[in-house]
């Protein structure tokens, strides 16, 4: 089973970008571990190919080289706070309908264009205080990612909201010193789990 990880730095995490089976220190390392663990039968390839800096553009510009042609049984896409945070300093944001217009254009292809289920995690903030403001159009652009998931999404990861729940019980810097990379260690481990445990739903 192939599964594809993409998106930005948080699934970059320093990647060899010469081997696109090296899955980094993020997320997607921890979300392979947990699954081999809970499938052992399984002959899992797994390939990451997130690019720091990344935004919903980028997406659309990779489509054929970084999805089409490989045709994963499974793509995982976690992709669109670089489209706030590099216009946050002017907050000349993008618009909202074009930001939905360029993600929808992704998956229109990656559904049609591939058999891969795909696999659509939202946008988060931690309430780093530097970071806050970035709601007035991250939120937004949250719940046009939840809308496209409801047509193009085989599994749906809330991640903003499922780790605002856990910070309840962790400090939220221990999951991510900025509020926007996961930690290494803690947080890429927690959103990891949470990966697996969704995407179980895919494999059994």
């Amino acid at each position: 089973m192939k599964i594809l990880f993409q998106g930005d730095s948080i699934t970059d995490a320093d990647r060899d970008r010469e081997d696109p089976h090296n899955l980094g220190n993020g997320y997607p390392k921890d979300a392979a571990k947990f699954l081999k663990e809970k499938f052992p039968e399984v002959d899992f390839v797994f390939i990451d190919l997130g690019i720091s800096g990344n935004q919903t553009i980028d997406l659309v510009n990779r489509l054929q080289s970084d999805f089409i042609d490989i045709q994963p049984d499974i793509v995982s896409i976690l992709i669109g706070v670089n489209d706030t945070w590099h216009r946050a300093d002017t907050r000349e944001w993008l618009d909202h309908a074009e930001f939905e217009k360029r993600y929808r254009t992704g998956l229109e292809a990656i559904k049609t264009k591939t058999n891969a289920k795909i696999v659509m995690m939202e946008q988060f903030l931690l309430p780093a205080e530097d970071k806050l403001y970035f709601r007035e159009d991250l939120d937004p652009k949250i719940q046009i990612t939840r809308k496209l998931a409801r047509k193009y999404a085989d599994i749906f990861i809330p991640l903003d909201g499922l780790l605002a729940s856990h910070i309840c019980h962790e400090d939220w810097q221990k999951i991510s010193a900025d509020g926007v990379h996961p930690t290494y260690d803690r947080g890429a481990e927690v959103i990891g789990k949470i990966y697996a445990d969704y995407v179980g739903e895919l494999i059994k």
